[in-house]
């Protein structure tokens, strides 16, 4: 007799229901993780497309692509689009960061397909080219140009149509949601950024603009008019000669500390930010912190206003009382170069509070 045949009957009724509710529960668990991965892929979706604002200038270039500055300056005045220089390097660093034959990513607009540049100079060429084509058609509207490089020409009449000819964050993913439905079929399109996947914006790269001005740094010309360099209220409550000092401050927000570096190639330590910030004002700093110090008028914490610098001691083994700097921007706040890079540093911050030592004035930003 098979083994089988001594169960009684009624174990396969209760097997059988416990084989049924465990499958119920099995797959209630797998459904709700498959929900509750879409609602979280709904909130990441909808904080990375924030339409509130532009992340300008918080990322350095990098030194390929700033080897390729004068070729870049070159090609926009010959083309009459010098004041574009800065934005078009900053469009290179996106593209490709200066790596490969073709660092503009130039070659669909020249023969409609990938790899048929092999040079550097003629990828700078066309880029260069192609760019003034799209400002011209897009009435050389910054954000809505930036947006039609990635999406194509097309962009530009539907932003007339549903926008008014303006660009905006929330009208590049509804059109790239259109096209994506539209040419799907093709299997020639997948989303950038994965975070687009349940909108189905995922055509092109709905965050081309964020991108590419994180990488905006007005070094080779003036700051455009429309496209406000980095800095907040730092910059917007400022004027005058302070405006000025701060706004080339921000344009190095986000490098690198660099300890002994100079310039903006080079990099920046704290006090040769300083320095080089303070030209603006036609204030010549000596070198280092310390020097800074003694060249500075002495005020209390009371006296404290925005363009004033503050001093640290002790931030590392230096032999002298001064150690650290950077320039007072308001709402307790420095703008400055430390180990953590360029940027603004909060004076409440422990370590910084307990490595304070003083305050100094070198120009008096309201006579």
């Amino acid at each position: 007799m098979h083994i089988l045949a001594l169960i009684p009957k009624k174990y396969y009724l209760y097997a059988l229901i416990i084989l049924i509710v465990g499958g119920l529960v099995i797959g209630m668990g797998i459904f709700t993780a498959l929900f509750e991965d879409k609602e979280e892929e709904q909130a990441e979706y909808g904080t990375t497309f924030d339409p509130n604002g532009l992340n300008l200038g918080t990322m350095p270039l990098s030194a390929l692509v700033e080897g390729y500055r004068s070729d870049v300056e070159r090609e926009a005045k010959a083309n009459g689009i010098p004041q574009y220089t800065d934005l078009l390097l900053a469009k290179m660093m996106q593209e490709s960061g200066g790596n490969g034959s073709d660092p503009m990513q130039a070659s669909e607009s020249l023969c409609g397909y990938i790899g048929c540049i092999k040079n550097p100079q003629a990828s700078i060429a066309q880029g260069v080219k192609y760019f003034k084509k799209i400002m011209d058609e897009a009435g050389h509207d910054v954000l809505l140009g930036l947006q039609s490089y990635n999406f194509g020409g097309g962009f530009i009449g539907y932003a007339k149509e549903h926008n008014g000819g303006k660009y905006s964050k929330d009208l590049a993913i509804k059109f790239s949601q259109m096209m994506y439905q539209k040419l799907a079929y093709t299997g020639l399109y997948s989303c950038i950024r994965g975070d687009a996947v349940p909108s189905g914006a995922c055509y092109g790269d709905v965050l081309y603009v964020d991108a590419v001005l994180r990488y905006y740094h007005p070094k080779s010309v003036a700051a455009l008019e429309n496209v406000p360099v980095g800095g907040g209220n730092a910059v917007a409550n400022a004027k005058g000669t302070l405006k000025a000092v701060l706004e080339e401050g921000y344009k190095y927000e986000g490098m690198a500390y660099v300890f002994g570096g100079n310039n903006p190639q080079q990099g920046f330590d704290c006090s040769s930010l300083m320095q080089w910030i303070f030209k603006e004002a036609g204030v010549n700093l000596p070198r280092t912190a310390y020097e800074q110090y003694k060249a500075s008028k002495k005020i209390q914490k009371s006296d404290l206003k925005p363009g004033d610098l503050v001093f640290f001691t002790n931030t590392y083994n230096a032999g002298v009382p001064v150690t650290h700097v950077g320039i007072y921007i308001g709402d307790d706040k420095i703008y400055d170069a430390n180990g953590g890079g360029v940027g603004e540093t909060e004076l409440s911050n422990s370590y910084w509070k307990s490595h304070l030592y003083g305050y100094g004035r070198v120009a008096d930003f309201n006579s």
